[in-house]
């Protein structure tokens, strides 16, 4: 096991006063105009400090249940501890839950017990989604479970999220674009194929981040990123005070002209609205801190490694806001990457050509840097197989069976004898691989820097399509 980073002694030290205040600042008289939110943003405080304390402590305790991988992208060998997201998860579970007095409480102080469980059941289901994400994220750590097969397994996590939608009457109709309209209407109600949409968005964001990960902080990345800017939305929507003054004596009057009060957002006025947008905020804080804290170890070179557990929660998390504050098609323009390197991938996950157990790019040891990894294809290459090489999204070239033995054998026979029989070596079919085909050879870090780079350009376009380009095909309130 690697040596544990050094913790920044000085920056948690000074960090458990401010997220103590953060908690504390609305039982203090003024209140402030949204106490919850103080209380969530100092939650998110503590759950980094958590994060940044409880994983190097736990780390050894994982790597004496074995629970530990080799780093495959490295010369060392040395074990590292694994399945280290259950630690994150298990303390972003435990903040929800301690959270749940401050988020409620002006429910309990107003004395509206009738309405307070229509409140509470979409904050308690997402907890019981999570908390199954957990559990199945963990059982695929230990039992290693084949993608073909582990693809539906957020479907298990999602039913209590469903149910609840359905017990509450949530809406199920969808606005049609404009040129639509005089065929559809308005609206088009989906009924019960907007639970399968709901549910298969939840399988989505569950295997999108795990799919695309196998270098050190890609799966911790691409996740707060994503959540950074589920954050940045929700914030558009919540009513910010803001204050004018106007210097009158510059125009030879006495005294000053205050302007100020309460701006909307984008909520309008909409009470709904921002309680929806508050629910994702109080669920999206708290991860963001958890994330950043993982992070810390394992940023490359990795002293730990998240397993699916953290993927499988870091989706769930991102499945439930979307849904319960009804932001889907939102949501996913956050996860173009994820969408590109999904339909990149589908020809392998769905048996259409060899996928290996690993397709994450090749280490050559002697230049320190990452190459595309292949597969051996037995037979002559699929028409969209060779339609993808055409535009530049895979390479075929004959097999080398010298070269490739010898990268297995330096692979510590990592492939079998099967891998290595066919005619024709393929790239794997994964964004980082593409990345490096087009890209050229670069290290670990590069790599995971650019990766980021194209998350956060994601992003960008997805709030360029959102706030601008939709308004080409839609009007008011089109998510």
């Amino acid at each position: 096991m690697p040596p544990p980073r050094p913790l920044p002694s000085v920056l948690l030290a000074a960090l458990v006063p401010v997220a103590a205040w953060l908690v504390l600042r609305p039982l203090l008289a003024p209140a402030p105009p949204l106490p919850a939110l103080h209380t969530s943003a100092g939650f998110a405080v503590f759950a980094l400090l958590s994060a940044l304390w409880l994983i190097p402590a736990l780390a050894p305790t994982f790597l004496a249940a074995n629970l530990k991988g080799r780093d495959l992208l490295k010369v060392d060998g040395t074990p590292i501890p694994e399945s280290l997201g259950l630690v994150c998860a298990g303390i972003y579970i435990l903040l929800l839950i301690v959270f749940i007095p401050f988020s409620f409480s002006n429910a309990i102080i107003d004395g509206r017990t009738d309405s307070l469980h229509h409140e509470l059941s979409p904050y308690l289901s997402s907890l019981l989604s999570l908390l199954l994400a957990t559990m199945l994220g963990f059982l695929d750590d230990l039992f290693d479970i084949r993608w073909r097969h582990k693809i539906p397994i957020p479907l298990i996590a999602s039913i209590p999220l469903l149910m609840v939608y359905h017990a509450e009457q949530g809406a199920t109709a969808i606005v049609v674009p404009i040129p639509l309209r005089p065929l559809l209407g308005r609206l088009l109600e989906l009924g019960p194929l907007y639970y399968v949409w709901m549910a298969m968005l939840s399988t989505f964001t569950t295997n999108s981040i795990n799919i695309l990960a196998g270098c050190n902080g890609v799966e911790a990345g691409q996740a707060l990123i994503i959540a950074l800017s589920i954050v940045f939305n929700d914030l558009l929507y919540l009513p910010w005070p803001f204050a004018l003054k106007l210097p009158m004596h510059l125009l030879g009057l006495d005294g000053e002209v205050n302007v100020g009060g309460w701006g909307a957002g984008m909520s309008y006025g909409s009470e709904q609205l921002v309680e929806r947008h508050l629910l994702s905020l109080y669920f999206m804080l708290p991860l963001i801190g958890v994330i950043i804290g993982f992070m810390y170890h394992n940023w490359y070179p990795a002293r730990v490694f998240p397993g699916d557990t953290l993927c499988y929660v870091t989706g769930m998390a991102f499945a439930v806001v979307g849904i319960h504050a009804h932001f889907t098609k939102t949501l996913l323009l956050f996860f173009i990457p994820q969408l590109i390197n999904f339909a990149l991938s589908a020809p392998q996950l769905f048996g259409l050509v060899p996928c290996p157990r690993h397709r994450l790019p090749r280490f050559e040891a002697d230049e320190g840097l990452l190459y595309p990894s292949t597969a051996i294809l037995k037979g002559p290459a699929p028409l969209l197989i060779r339609i993808l090489a055409k535009v530049g999204l895979t390479r075929l070239s004959p097999v080398d069976k010298t070269a490739l033995a010898a990268r297995a054998k330096a692979a510590k026979g990592s492939k079998s004898q099967g891998e290595l029989e066919g005619d024709t070596e393929m790239t794997n079919l994964t964004l980082l691989n593409l990345l490096l085909l087009r890209l050229g050879p670069m290290s670990e870090p590069t790599l995971v820097r650019v990766l980021m780079a194209v998350q956060v350009a994601g992003s960008v376009l997805g709030f360029v399509v959102r706030y601008g380009l939709a308004g080409l095909v839609y009007d008011g309130d089109r998510r």
